[in-house]
């Protein structure tokens, strides 16, 4: 497995977002167009070589007194193979960008469409809540490392009374300082 798709496989357990994923692709591609730009600078920098050994070349025609003619046939043939190579550079540069840009498109859409598979698969969150737990009870002001089930414990109460009455719809996300209304029996209300 690449490792991009290591990479996306961490994304999508982490649970980023599809624009979070999206930032990481983004970076991607400006990483490969960082490259690009490196290469193209490579080939600015064989060009000038060849630019210099067109003037040398020059330099000595003008020492080995050539008939302009053959000045001009070896200018004429350096500048063939320059563009020729340019040319080919070029091509060969845009067909890896486009493969490097599909294969980044497959990935993200298999990401996306892994992430919205899990999506999907979730369980919807209760947001409904019955109205039938005792109506009396006391406040209870939630310690560190408290949870629904200890609270009830300590209360005597039902975590399905506790949940209903503060209209808890994730039970992990209680925070210790919150206070709950902890709905008790009158029996337990006065033993505690």
């Amino acid at each position: 497995m690449s490792p991009r798709l290591w990479l996306l496989a961490a994304l999508a357990i982490a649970g980023l977002t599809p624009r979070g994923f999206a930032q990481v692709e983004l970076a991607n591609l400006r990483e490969d167009v960082r490259d690009l730009s490196q290469r193209v600078g490579a080939l600015s920098l064989k060009v000038e070589q060849l630019e210099r050994e067109n003037a040398d070349l020059r330099g000595k025609a003008e020492k080995n007194y050539v008939t302009a003619a053959q000045l001009r046939d070896a200018v004429a043939d350096l500048n063939r193979a320059v563009n020729s190579a340019v040319a080919s550079s070029r091509s060969e540069t845009l067909q890896q960008v486009g493969a490097q840009m599909e294969k980044l498109a497959k990935q993200t859409n298999a990401a996306l469409d892994s992430l919205a598979k899990a999506q999907a698969t979730r369980p919807a969150i209760t947001t409904t809540f019955k109205d039938d737990f005792p109506k009396e009870g006391i406040s209870y002001t939630v310690q560190k490392g408290d949870s629904l089930p200890l609270i009830a414990k300590k209360t005597g109460a039902k975590v399905a009374d506790i949940i209903n009455a503060n209209k808890i719809a994730d039970a992990s996300k209680i925070m210790a300082g919150q206070t709950l209304f902890i709905p008790t029996a009158p029996a337990a209300a006065i033993a505690k």
